[in-house]
């Protein structure tokens, strides 16, 4: 299907920061100014870092004062866990397939690819509680949305590096903040979430990295990258369990090429309310409202009408 002259008119202006953030998110821009909340001392920390490199590291004790939801958290993913363990040991044997372009064979989704928007699930309220959203609201300087959560089982694999386990960029939104919270630890053998600082669009690689295509999206090796990016400014997120990473994914990232033994995650997702990215939840017939502005914008249908 082509491309109408419109179109490519309003791709190019979500390119411009000012164009996207003063036209295609113009409300939540102004809202967010005027309602703006005081970040706790690691919660500022963090959003220097993330200004500065594109990535940060934090951890549950050191962000959140209340772990209660992260003991919450844990408990349901553990019971995930064991409620899938014969699928899991079944995907666990084609994991090192090949063959399936454009599949994750490496990687499981413990909520399925599309998993259902529930306001009352504590995947959602992990990732609606302050200290998190409004870190995110921050980095974007806005209102944002939640637009995915999931839990990531991650195999141990010895195939070649493919997918998301090669250098690339998420090209849905201007900025795009994910939040991966470690339920295993993540050393070097369990495939560390792993960005090439200042990469993100806050700063900018002085020239893009030679790449190569795969499934349409485009992949870049470590020595494609390191032309660009020099090896002492990879950021590997290297964390025991509990360790927090929050990251800029339009800048170039990659991980989950675990070789000794399996990562597992918790991750959300925030974007603008102009992003393209494909709808990756499912949402109810209808949504209970919330008091709080910031959760209530969150949790609003992208594809409906919506009043801050």
């Amino acid at each position: 299907m082509s491309v109408t002259p419109l179109r490519k008119l309003v791709r190019a202006g979500r390119n411009f920061e000012l164009t996207w953030r003063y036209g295609f998110n113009l409300a939540p821009t102004l809202s967010y100014k005027l309602g703006i909340r005081q970040l706790s001392l690691e919660g500022r920390r963090v959003h220097e870092d993330l200004n500065r490199c594109g990535v940060a590291l934090t951890s549950i004790d050191r962000l959140l004062d209340d772990q209660h939801l992260y003991k919450e958290l844990t408990t349901a993913i553990s019971c995930l866990e064991s409620d899938q363990a014969e699928a899991l040991n079944a995907k666990r044997v084609t994991a090192n397939d090949t063959t399936a372009i454009g599949e994750k064979t490496f990687n499981v989704e413990l909520l399925g690819s599309r998993p259902v928007l529930d306001p009352n699930s504590i995947y959602a309220r992990f990732a609606l509680q302050q200290p998190i959203l409004q870190i995110a609201n921050a980095y974007f300087g806005m209102y944002t949305r939640l637009r995915y959560y999931n839990v990531w089982h991650t195999f141990a694999t010895s195939s070649e590096a493919r997918e998301s386990q090669l250098w690339h960029y998420d090209r849905e939104d201007h900025f795009i903040l994910k939040c991966f919270v470690y339920l295993s630890d993540v050393n070097e053998a369990a495939g560390p979430f792993t960005y090439a600082a200042g990469s993100h669009l806050k700063l900018g690689l002085p020239q893009e990295p030679a790449h190569f295509v795969e499934g349409g999206v485009r992949r870049s090796t470590d020595d494609q990258m390191a032309a660009v990016v020099p090896v002492e400014k990879w950021i590997k997120a290297i964390g025991p369990k509990g360790t927090i990473v929050f990251a800029d994914t339009r800048g170039y990232h990659k991980g989950g090429l675990a070789r000794l033994q399996d990562r597992l995650m918790y991750l959300c997702m925030f974007t603008s309310q102009a992003s393209q990215s494909q709808e990756l939840f499912e949402f109810p017939r209808t949504l209970k409202a919330l008091p709080d502005k910031a959760a209530r914008f969150a949790l609003s249908n992208p594809f409906s009408t919506h009043t801050i």
